[in-house]
C-alpha cells in the first residue's frame, strides 16, 4: 500500500497530474496536467535558464507530495 503512494508519487513528479489521475481523482490530474503545460510553455517563452526550472521543479513536487498524500 505505501509502495503504491510512492509510485504515484513519482509519476506525477516526472507527468504532473498522473498520480492524482491513478488515485482515482480524474479532475485533479487533468488540472494539474494542464496547468503543468500552460506553465511549461509560459516558462519556454519568457523564463529561460534556472530560475524558469526551479518553478517548474517547485510545482512538479507539489504535485508529486499532493499525490502521496491523497493515496
Amino acid at each position: 500500500m505505501e509502495w503504491d503512494a510512492v509510485v504515484n508519487a513519482i509519476l506525477s513528479f516526472i507527468i504532473p497530474g498522473v498520480g492524482q489521475a491513478i488515485n482515482g481523482d480524474k479532475k485533479k490530474g487533468i488540472i494539474m496536467f494542464i496547468i503543468a503545460v500552460i506553465l511549461a510553455f509560459i516558462i519556454a517563452i519568457y523564463l529561460t535558464g534556472i530560475i524558469g526550472n526551479v518553478i517548474y521543479t517547485i510545482y512538479a513536487l507539489y504535485c508529486a507530495i499532493d499525490a502521496y498524500r491523497t493515496y
